[in-house]
């Protein structure tokens, strides 16, 4: 459980080329327990973003701070689930979701039990990476995440590579986690269905600086239907935000 401010977060990219403004003046607070989309064009800073959050880049103006105090480096509170899997093909399920940790600890044992029954995995802990799906495969890239427990959850388009009926799946699956252990989560996404049927809030980004456009609430009760007119409804105030139309089809790609 994890509160997350940015503040007057701006960050710059620059090399012999050129210099790109990737975020500018980008303020935002996520509550304890809030599930947020972001969405937006490519190059909006969106993943960007994420990276800031977790600790992975530094170099930027401003603060982001995690339960108040300042992200200046990685750590446990934190877990982030990239859109491939990264798993190690030489070992099996339970070994990468233990990665550095040895299987023999009764604590970390039981840890990674309690994970795998999470994601429904339970049966496949002896297995390599190639002998399972792509959907099992980020089942266990999210449970890796799990492993530690983290206050917040960073996922940057985790189930961008998975086909429709596993996409829908796997958001499911996403639910009941989010459901049971009541972390933060930040997800960076493409699909304005997927957005509206996870999160409390969707960031509407736009790019060339990446700003914050527009913050929608979300206020439908879960489980969500897809095809309700009130989902239906959000998709068009979601597009309309995007610079779209009311009378484009209702899959988004960007």
């Amino acid at each position: 459980m994890a509160n997350v401010t940015f503040m007057n977060v701006n960050k710059t990219f620059v090399s012999k080329e050129s210099t790109v403004q990737a975020l500018r003046n980008v303020n935002l607070e996520l509550q304890q327990d809030e599930f947020v989309a972001i969405i937006g064009p490519s190059g909006c800073g969106k993943s960007t973003m994420l990276k800031i959050a977790a600790g992975l880049d530094v170099k930027y103006e401003g603060s982001v701070l995690l339960d108040g105090q300042p992200v200046t480096k990685p750590s446990i509170e934190k877990g982030f689930i990239f859109q491939e899997h990264r798993l190690f093909p030489w070992l099996t399920v339970e070994k990468n979701i233990a990665a550095n940790l040895s299987l023999k600890d009764p604590a970390v044992r039981q840890q990674v039990n309690k994970v795998i029954e999470l994601v429904k995995l339970t049966g496949f802990e002896k297995a390599f990476p190639k002998q399972l799906s792509g959907g099992m495969s980020q089942r266990v890239a999210i449970a890796r995440a799990l492993m530690h427990q983290p206050q917040l959850l960073l996922l940057d388009e985790p189930f961008g590579a998975l086909d429709a009926f596993t996409r829908n799946h796997m958001q499911e699956a996403l639910l009941d986690i989010w459901r049971e252990h009541r972390m933060t989560m930040l997800l960076v996404t493409h699909d304005i269905d997927e957005a509206i049927f996870l999160a409390d809030r969707i960031v509407v980004m736009e790019a060339k600086p990446g700003t914050i456009k527009e913050i929608i609430p979300i206020e439908l009760q879960h489980p969500r239907t897809r095809v309700s007119t009130s989902f239906m409804d959000y998709r068009k105030r979601v597009l309309y935000a995007l610079g779209g139309h009311e009378e484009m089809e209702p899959a988004y790609s960007i």
